[in-house]
């Protein structure tokens, strides 16, 4: 493996945010519990909302105007996304995070944005545990806009 994270160190280092994504992936799916009046997909339209906001601050951080310009472009792509989810199906939202969770990947793979070492593959998980939870209560019926 080459890249950011080759060799059984860079392994190692990876643990704890995954360990704390899969963590935060399942608080995520729980989310629409602590905001009962919203619909739940509203609830998941905000949290994909504020995942890919995330990385604008990544952008003004890093400094360059490329970063910069294609994090805010790609953010608000998945604000669309968001958007179109709250009245629209909810395989928007799974399919928003689950892009989201490959382009977290991609990141972590090329480090396009700079000192991000941890944060892609934590987001990642983030995503897809996310994603998946979301995919299972629309396949076993639950409605996720009223």
């Amino acid at each position: 493996m080459t890249g950011p994270v080759a060799g059984s160190a860079g392994v190692r280092d990876l643990r704890m945010p995954v360990v704390w994504g899969l963590v935060f992936g399942l608080l995520q799916a729980a989310s629409p519990v602590a905001f009962f009046w919203l619909d739940p997909a509203t609830v998941y339209a905000l949290g994909l909302v504020l995942i890919a906001a995330v990385y604008i601050g990544f952008g003004v951080a890093d400094g360059r105007a490329k970063v910069l310009a294609v994090e805010t472009c790609v953010a608000s792509l998945f604000v669309i996304v968001a958007a179109v989810a709250v009245t629209g199906s909810g395989w928007l939202l799974v399919a928003g995070l689950a892009g989201h969770g490959l382009k977290d990947l991609w990141q972590h793979r090329t480090g396009f944005v700079a000192h991000t070492r941890w944060w892609p593959p934590f987001c990642a998980t983030v995503d897809f545990v996310a994603a998946a939870a979301i995919a299972l209560l629309i396949a076993t019926g639950v409605q996720l806009s009223r």
